[in-house]
C-alpha cells in the first residue's frame, strides 16, 4: 500500500469511526491516474494513454445490517443512505459518488446489502488525477464484495462511469474509469475510447520519471467548461453526420472551418491532433526517444490553451517554469482543466532538483503553495484482502 497506508492503521481508523460494526474489515484500493497525453478525447471516441499512480483511494469497509453508512475523512463528513434505494444528496457532492455507485450496481441487478465504509487515501482532491474515479471504483468493489458478487473490472468501469453521468450529473468519458480498474504496474494504458479495447504499454528502461504538478488552484470552471466543450464537439460530430469526432479526419475540419465557426474548429482540430499525438507516442516510446515524448506533452498543452482553451495562467505558468527545469522533457496540463494539475517527464538524473526549484518559483510567481510529487506506474484496483 502506498504512502503510508497499511492495513493496521485503516482497521484502527475503521473501529474507532464505527466502534459498533461486527466486522471483519476488509479493503479495496483504487488508485488515481494520470494520462500521460489523449485529452479531452475519451467522450469523442478518441484514444487516451494514462497511467494509475502509486496514490489511491482506500476504503475499508465491513458489513452491517440496514443501510449503508459512510465516513470520508478527506472532508470529515459522514453519510448514511438506504442502498436499496440511494437519493442524490444536493449538499455534498462527494456522497453523490458513493451512492451513484449503489445506485448503478442496483440498476445492473447487483443487490448491495448494508455496510460500513471509511474512506481515506492520499490523491490530491479536485486536482485532475481522477479522485472521483477512484472513489467510484473502490466503493464498487467494497459493495460487490458485501453482496459476495464478482464482476469483471471492465463492467465495473463502465457502471461506474454510468454512475457518475446519470447519478452525479457529470458527463465524463470512460477514460477515468478504465484507468483507474484496468493499468498494469509498470505500464502505460492505450484505451480507444470508441471500442474500448485496451493494450499495455511499457515504460521501458530509460523512461522519464513523471511528476504531477499541482497548482493549488481549484477547477472552478471546470465542470461547466467541460460540459460546454463536450456540446461543441458533439454539435460538430452532428455537422459531420457521425457519432463522434474519431470519424472525422484533418481534411474535412478544415473544409468546413468556416461553416463550423472559429470556436468549433479550434475544438476539433485539438481533438484529432490530440489523437495524433497519442499514436505518435507509441512509437517514440517504443524507440526509447523521450525527448520526442516530450515534445508531444509540450504540444498537447498548447492544444489546451489555445485550440481547447482550458488552461488557466496558474497551469501555464507552471509548465513555462518546468520546462526551464535541468532535465525536464516536457510538460502540459492534465485533467478537465481551468486549474488543478499539470504533469512533467524528467529526466532521472534531474529528479532530485526538479521539485524543489520549481516550486519556489512557481510560489513566487502565483503567491500559491504547489504541490509536486513523482509518480509510478502502478497497479489498478482491487481488494487487499
Amino acid at each position: 500500500m502506498s504512502q503510508g497506508y497499511d492495513l493496521t492503521s485503516l482497521n484502527a481508523a475503521f473501529a474507532a469511526r464505527f466502534p459498533d460494526s461486527a466486522g471483519p474489515v476488509r479493503v479495496a484500493r483504487a488508485p488515481g491516474r494520470l494520462n500521460l497525453l489523449g485529452e479531452h478525447t475519451d467522450y469523442n471516441g478518441g484514444f487516451v494513454l494514462p497511467i494509475a499512480l502509486n496514490r489511491a483511494c482506500y476504503a475499508a469497509f465491513a458489513a452491517r445490517e440496514g443501510s449503508v453508512r459512510v465516513w470520508a475523512e478527506a472532508y470529515g463528513e459522514s453519510d448514511e443512505f438506504n442502498p436499496a434505494d440511494p437519493e442524490r444528496d444536493d449538499t455534498r457532492l462527494w456522497a453523490n459518488y458513493v451512492r451513484g455507485v449503489a445506485w448503478a450496481l442496483g440498476e445492473a441487478g447487483v443487490a448491495v446489502p448494508g455496510g460500513d465504509l471509511l474512506l481515506t487515501g492520499d490523491i490530491p482532491l479536485s486536482a485532475g488525477v481522477s479522485s472521483s474515479a477512484a472513489v467510484e471504483t473502490a466503493c464498487g468493489l467494497a459493495f460487490l464484495a458485501l453482496a459476495g458478487v464478482e464482476m469483471p473490472g471492465r463492467d465495473l468501469a463502465l457502471l461506474c462511469q454510468k454512475a457518475e453521468n446519470q447519478f452525479v450529473g457529470v458527463n465524463c468519458g470512460i477514460m477515468d474509469q478504465f484507468a483507474v480498474g484496468l493499468c498494469t504496474e509498470g505500464h502505460a494504458l492505450l484505451l480507444d475510447c470508441r471500442s474500448l479495447e485496451t493494450r499495455n504499454v511499457p515504460l521501458a528502461a530509460g523512461a522519464p520519471v513523471f511528476f504531477v504538478l499541482d497548482t493549488a488552484k481549484p477547477r472552478e470552471l471546470a465542470e461547466s467548461g467541460y460540459n460546454e466543450r463536450r456540446a461543441q464537439c458533439e454539435s460538430a460530430a452532428r455537422h459531420f453526420g457521425v457519432p463522434t469526432l474519431r470519424e472525422v479526419t484533418r481534411e474535412q475540419i478544415e473544409r468546413d472551418k468556416e461553416l463550423l465557426g472559429d470556436v468549433v474548429y479550434r475544438r476539433c482540430r485539438h481533438v484529432l491532433t490530440e489523437n495524433e499525438r497519442v499514436l505518435q507516442a507509441l512509437d517514440v516510446m517504443g524507440a526509447g526517444d523521450w525527448a520526442a515524448f516530450g515534445r508531444l506533452l509540450d504540444g498537447s498543452h498548447f492544444s489546451l490553451k489555445d485550440d481547447y482553451e482550458v488552461s488557466c495562467e496558474e497551469l501555464d505558468i507552471i509548465c513555462a517554469l518546468a520546462r526551464e527545469q535541468e532535465g525536464c522533457l516536457g510538460a502540459r496540463m492534465v485533467g478537465a482543466g481551468f486549474g488543478g494539475c499539470a504533469m512533467a517527464a524528467v529526466e532521472r538524473a534531474a529528479v532530485d532538483e526538479f521539485a524543489a526549484t520549481l516550486a519556489p518559483r512557481y510560489h513566487a510567481a502565483t503567491g500559491r503553495e504547489p504541490r509536486i510529487f513523482a509518480v509510478e506506474a502502478a497497479a489498478g484496483a482491487g481488494l487487499c484482502r
